[in-house]
């Protein structure tokens, strides 16, 4: 499943987005955003595969915008004006569509971005076998780096610019966001399950409604499951369940 975002300061646009996209299986539209600022938190609070964005928006424009990110997703331009093709490009866009978009060209753009996101992964898998010989992550915290052992971290949790990785000894605090720190931890064994919460996938006790129980210090600790993130979570259950 392809996670997209979608931004654009006209609501019609935005619905023509989202109309291609419901008509595409692999497509999961995470959120609609009218500016740049909505995006920045979207991208904050989401793994998100694939973005559309307007060019020409208030306050900063989609150019802009993606120069301000350390890690972009794919990114497709959209615009009614084709004289901003160029520098689109050289920030690496995987395309750049032309106002009206038409389903054909848009389905285009999908293809190119399933092709291109089938190599990263496979180039993921291979960098998960490879940290897969390491059993452990160095975090900064408190001054300086910890070796945290992805066995011991139960789950982790997002506050604001922080993360505070819960392990079967307590907690490390540090500061980075959700997002790169899923980056880095094995997909095989940890998922994201709410925009504030990553949980070792081992550590998990049970599935009760849209809650994840797990123990923490010989208690029980239920974790919030995300909506966006429902149907992760089924396929993990119907993949290991009897």
């Amino acid at each position: 499943m392809i996670n997209v975002l979608i931004v654009d300061d006209e609501p019609l646009a935005l619905d023509i987005l989202e109309t291609y996209i419901e008509q595409i299986p692999n497509l999961n539209l995470i959120k609609r955003c009218e500016n740049a600022l909505e995006a920045r938190d979207a991208l904050k609070e989401h793994s998100i595969d694939l973005m559309f964005l307007d060019i020409q928006m208030p306050q900063i424009t989609g150019i802009d915008f993606v120069k301000t990110l350390a890690n972009p997703p794919l990114v497709v331009f959209t615009t009614a004006y084709p004289n901003f093709a160029i520098e689109g490009f050289e920030l690496n866009a995987l395309d750049y569509l032309l106002k009206p978009v038409s389903f054909e060209r848009f389905n285009k753009a999908v293809n190119k971005a399933m092709e291109k996101l089938d190599i990263n992964q496979s180039k993921k898998q291979s960098q998960d076998s490879e940290e897969a010989a390491h059993d452990y992550i160095f975090v900064k915290a408190d001054k300086k780096f910890v070796k945290v052992k992805y066995s011991e971290i139960i789950y982790v949790e997002g506050l604001k610019d922080y993360v505070i990785i819960r392990t079967l000894t307590g907690r490390v605090i540090t500061l980075q966001t959700m997002k790169s720190l899923e980056d880095k931890l094995p997909h095989n064994m940890f998922m994201r399950i709410h925009r504030s919460y990553i949980v070792n996938i081992d550590k998990i006790n049970a599935v009760v409604g849209n809650m994840v129980e797990v123990t923490e210090r010989n208690e029980v600790k239920q974790l919030p499951v995300g909506k966006n993130y429902r149907d992760d979570l089924t396929g993990i259950i119907n993949d290991n369940k009897l």
